[in-house]
């Protein structure tokens, strides 16, 4: 191999191990949930373990709820999502916007009595999240744009199985898609033989993007959900839900790498390398199928966690339900990945992410006409360790206020409305990659502010 061929695949080499790894190992990491699969539970706030609506949700909610309702029941209803945010820079006070975006979250139900049992099906997205920055912002060799759904269809089957004991369990078959997209900043890899300086040596500007790098694949697997409800008189419920956790297994996946032209020229002869070649034509064979920069497979694999949620209902008149969940979630099933690819050799990456807990408040009231109104609030802890706070999902604590309301359409017919205010802390975090080495949070360079506003709608057919 000649030195400039040598130069070429070190270089691509060193962009490939050190870039695309650092992503996916971030991407993996994060607090992704999404509770808001119901514009009726919305409008509480997520809360209503002990008593679901009556609109077939139960079966993400809490499966035990369909055998408390026991009539046919579909709903059809999605969730808009639209985060907001910034990072700021706290050297340069340099800012970059999160790309104004919104995303939709679906939620299907459908539900009916069989032969002394409750029955029903649910299409819903628990886990998911995007993360969308123009590919100008600072971050963007961390990650510029990020996408994890997992799509579950739930068979549930339910049952009263006492005076005051009910029963519910589904099984979830899970659809799982990652995208991650990220730029690699030449200045920062290493020149092969110039003892460990890199190219911002050269001159080559900080910042400057050589290649864009896109992992994504899909896998399937399936889980478990079970839930319960004892109504311990008319007026009190205490309810129960499991979702087990699922480690998703992608082993499709697909890594492509673009170049992105710098219109550099060396300033310097190498060995091998006269002064004046265009830095572009160097590394273009490296982008070419078979190189260590051209298209190949990756595997690796995504934590879906485990939710365990407790809570009570109460029942203070005919017209007002007030009720009170806990939620744990199991994100420190999240503690190292690895990444298996084509040409570069395995990398461990590091997460020890922390448990989330949560406390969900909500109520409702009967207004004339068969009118509901709704509200509720809820607060939650981070997943995200202080250490790894990155564009991938610029995660913090979090508290999120909600209103709804039911209208009715026809006899059997009506239309739940809510909206969902999500407050996040501002928080340290940095735009600085640091490959397959454990971060630490003296890489924090600036400030992430970030809020969304959520809007719901589901219509709902019982009978």
């Amino acid at each position: 191999m000649s030195r400039a061929r040598h130069f070429r695949s070190v270089v691509a080499l060193i962009a490939l191990a050190g870039g695309v790894f650092g992503l996916s190992s971030r991407a993996a990491a994060q607090g992704y949930g999404l509770y808001e699969q119901g514009a009726c539970m919305m409008g509480r706030g997520g809360a209503g373990v002990a008593a679901p609506c009556d609109d077939g949700s139960a079966i993400f909610f809490n499966p035990a709820g369909l055998a408390v309702h026991t009539g046919l029941v579909a709903s059809v209803g999605a969730t808009t999502i639209s985060p907001r945010g910034r990072f700021t820079d706290s050297t340069t006070h340099l800012v970059s916007p999160l790309n104004a975006t919104t995303f939709l979250a679906p939620g299907e139900y459908i539900a009916a009595p069989w032969h002394g049992v409750v029955v029903g099906l649910g299409v819903f997205a628990p886990y998911g999240l995007t993360s969308d920055w123009p590919t100008t912002s600072e971050g963007r060799f961390v990650s510029y744009k990020s996408s994890v759904q997992s799509l579950y269809v739930q068979p549930t089957v339910a049952f009263h199985a006492g005076k005051r004991l009910f029963i519910g369990l589904g099984i979830d078959i899970t659809h799982t898609s990652v995208e991650l997209d990220r730029r690699v900043d030449l200045s920062t890899q290493l020149i092969p033989g110039a003892g460990g300086l890199t190219f911002a040596a050269l001159g080559v500007p900080q910042g400057t993007d050589f290649a864009n790098v896109a992992l994504s694949g899909s896998g399937l697997h399936a889980g478990v959900h079970v839930g319960f409800i004892f109504k311990a008189d008319d007026a009190w419920s205490f309810g129960g839900r499991y979702l087990s956790g699922q480690t998703v297994s992608i082993t499709n996946g697909k890594l492509a790498t673009l170049q992105v032209p710098t219109g550099l020229r060396l300033p310097i002869p190498l060995p091998g390398v006269p002064a004046g070649t265009p830095i572009d034509v160097l590394l273009a064979p490296e982008f070419t199928a078979g190189a260590p920069l051209g298209p190949q497979t990756a595997t690796t694999s995504l934590p879906l966690p485990d939710q365990l949620v407790l809570g009570t209902a109460y029942r203070a008149s005919k017209q007002l339900q007030l009720f009170i969940d806990y939620q744990f979630t199991h994100w420190a099933m999240f503690n190292q990945l690895l990444i298996q690819n084509q040409i570069a050799p395995p990398t461990v990456l590091y997460g020890h992410w922390n448990n989330t807990h949560g406390i969900r408040i909500g109520g409702e009231y009967l207004l004339p006409r068969d009118i509901v109104v709704r509200a509720g609030f809820d607060a939650n802890t981070a997943a995200e360790p202080a250490q790894s706070v990155t564009p991938v999902l610029p995660e913090a604590p979090r508290k999120e206020l909600a209103f709804g309301t039911s209208l009715p359409l026809a006899k059997r017919l009506h239309l739940d409305l809510a909206y969902m205010y999500v407050n996040q802390s501002d928080r340290a975090g940095r735009t600085v990659d640091t490959g397959a080495v454990p971060p630490t949070t003296a890489l924090n360079n600036g400030l992430f502010h970030y809020y969304a506003n959520l809007f719901s709608a589901s219509v709902v057919w019982g009978f």
